[in-house]
């Protein structure tokens, strides 16, 4: 089987980020770095949008009724916490 190669993904770009890009040494590696951090760090609820329809605002608040949200002493990360279990941060 042959290799397939790549493909080619355009965008525009306004021209604050179009000169800003033009200091970057390798712009194709960076781009593909950048978005690929973006897809592998994404909100899984909102899946990077920002925001959360009604439906996963409604399942959000059912969920919230036996976890909460707390903020680590250690690292200041946010992060969900089941019940009453608050496993401290191992940093």
């Amino acid at each position: 089987m042959r290799n397939k190669k790549p493909e080619t993904i355009t965008f525009k770009a306004d021209e604050t980020l179009a000169k800003a890009l033009d200091n970057v040494p390798n712009k194709s590696e960076f781009i593909r770095t950048a978005i690929l951090n973006a897809l592998e760090n994404s909100c899984p609820l909102c899946q990077g949008t920002g925001i959360m329809t009604s439906e996963q605002r409604a399942h959000w608040a059912k969920f919230l009724n036996t976890h909460s949200l707390h903020k680590c002493d250690a690292c200041k990360a946010v992060h969900l916490v089941c019940g009453t279990d608050d496993i401290p941060c191992r940093h």
